[in-house]
């Protein structure tokens, strides 16, 4: 099941980035689409495989298991996947679709350095922290091109 959910993940991001550079006309339009495909793949499935299957990812993902943090952070994913959400549905401007991508993509940078520490320091050598940094690297290319094309127009 956690195989699972990593494949949706990034078959969610994929088909985001797809959709969003098939039927968007301007950069604001490819980021509206993106945003929501984006954080609500990848925090909306993290938040639920947390809450619902944390101590099967722990284990294969080399984690500790029955963790308040793994809970805690399981919740901050949800969230992030909710507002996400919102700021689609309300249609909110094209800077509250900036600032939740940035926020999202900054944590993802950092989560890609740590899986780096992890299987550098610690030997931690599964499939999740060996690709991380890749993926991570994938999506800020995909948003590189909306994001800079609003903020330095």
């Amino acid at each position: 099941m956690i195989k699972l959910l990593e494949a949706l993940r990034i078959a969610g991001c994929s088909a985001g980035i797809f959709l969003a550079y098939l039927y968007g006309q301007t950069p604001e339009e490819v980021l509206r689409i993106m945003t929501p495909w984006f954080i609500g793949s990848i925090a909306g499935l993290s938040g639920i495989e947390g809450l619902v299957f944390g101590e099967r990812a722990a284990r294969e993902k080399g984690f500790e298991v029955h963790s308040n943090y793994q809970r805690q952070n399981a919740f901050w994913f949800l969230s992030i996947a909710l507002i996400a959400l919102l700021i689609y549905v309300a249609a909110w401007n094209v800077y509250a679709n900036i600032a939740i991508v940035l926020l999202f993509s900054l944590f993802l940078v950092m989560s890609a350095a740590n899986h780096v520490w992890s299987t550098i320091v610690c030997g931690n050598r599964t499939w999740q922290n060996m690709i991380r940094p890749l993926l991570t690297l994938l999506l800020v290319i995909a948003f590189w091109y909306p994001v800079t094309a609003i903020l330095f127009k």
